[in-house]
């Protein structure tokens, strides 16, 4: 059996995509970053950068326990686990794979991260800040539409690098972004959207989807963003 530990962001959904589509079997362990659970010891144990999703496999290759930490390792863990489904055997098709996936993993989504948090949560609005990041996502939309009008998926075929940009792109608005701007993008977009895996892996812990109504706040904002983030553990 699989336990993942979860909360309803992009990172995460990534992987509860990847299981469903494998149709393997898994536990969803929340672990509610507003809350700060994400520091206590049992899951630094399994996760030392504090980040969610992290993955306990109980039945590794080995017959032993392996955990793992960062949404890309895992999803490259499972898609070998698997038999190299969705992430080819063949090295020139693998390392296609994988490029688009470090594409993800190094732009699409800390850069996209930054542009929500600057347009969405700072307590103060930075011009700066909210132009860099806009700038940046757009930049990135554009690399992503032009390799669309090269190849149906970002690979050639479908595969973990298109699950992991996807739910990078569903909050397209909070990045000063239109899907509808982007034709080939779009295209995709909605391809991914239509898999009934993918609809399945965004239903995990969907009544948790709430706290994106409102800002953090308080303890909330200490947690996410202020000191509780950078205690020295």
């Amino acid at each position: 059996m699989i336990d993942v530990y979860f909360w309803t962001t992009p990172n995460g959904y990534k992987v509860t995509i990847l299981l469903e589509e494998l149709g393997l079997p898994y536990n969803a362990i929340p672990v509610h970053i507003g809350k700060g659970e994400q520091f206590t010891p049992e899951f630094l144990k399994i996760s030392p950068n504090n980040k969610i999703p992290a993955l306990v496999d109980h039945e590794a290759s080995d017959g032993k326990p392996i955990a793992l930490f960062e949404s890309g390792a895992i999803m490259m863990y499972l898609a070998e686990k698997s038999g190299w489904r969705f992430m080819p055997a063949d090295l020139r098709k693998r390392y296609d794979v994988i490029q688009w996936l470090m594409f993800q993993m190094g732009g699409v989504g800390p850069m996209l991260g930054q542009a929500h948090h600057f347009r969405r949560y700072a307590k103060e609005q930075i011009p700066y800040a909210i132009e860099r990041y806009t700038s940046e996502a757009t930049r990135l939309y554009r690399v992503l539409d032009t390799r669309l009008g090269e190849a149906e998926y970002l690979a050639g075929d479908y595969s973990i690098a298109d699950m992991s940009v996807y739910p990078w792109l569903r909050p397209y608005k909070w990045q000063g972004q239109d899907i509808a701007a982007w034709p080939h993008l779009q295209r995709w977009y909605n391809a991914v959207r239509a898999r009934p895996a993918v609809q399945r892996g965004l239903a995990v812990m969907s009544d948790k989807i709430e706290r994106y109504k409102e800002k953090p706040a308080g303890e909330s904002w200490d947690v996410l963003f202020a000191a509780k983030q950078f205690e020295k553990r």
